[in-house]
């Protein structure tokens, strides 16, 4: 095959090709479109889904997200984390009774209680 003569070139078959490549790029450049505004709703679409109680901020959020992408991961952090659940652990968390850890004095102190009250049992 040479450089000067092509194949395809001049015929029927250039035109439909032309037409299939043109086809299934625009195709291509629509999935492409639709994929990514379906992951950008997704949010808003899971917001729905809970009955979310800020359905507003959300879908604001998201739209703010089309020129600043980081507020749409404010968006899908609002939309798929329970708040108030998320408050509730945290408060447990607060206020769970802590463990006590003993100092080595109060370790020394306990140590010599229980010998003491070995002794005396015995």
């Amino acid at each position: 095959m040479s450089l000067v003569s092509m194949p395809f070139v001049g015929s029927g078959q250039d035109l439909g090709l032309h037409v299939v490549a043109s086809v299934v790029m625009l195709g291509s450049i629509i999935a492409l479109a639709y994929g990514f505004w379906k992951l950008h709703e997704l949010p808003i679409n899971k917001a729905h889904s809970k009955q979310h109680q800020q359905i507003g901020l959300i879908t604001a959020l998201t739209w703010i997200g089309f020129v600043w992408h980081w507020v749409w991961v404010l968006a899908v952090i609002c939309a798929f984390v329970d708040a108030e659940k998320a408050l509730i652990k945290i408060r447990d968390i607060w206020h769970q009774p802590h463990s006590q850890e003993q100092t080595p004095i109060m370790a020394e102190t306990t140590h010599s209680k229980s010998t003491q009250e070995e002794k005396h049992n015995a």
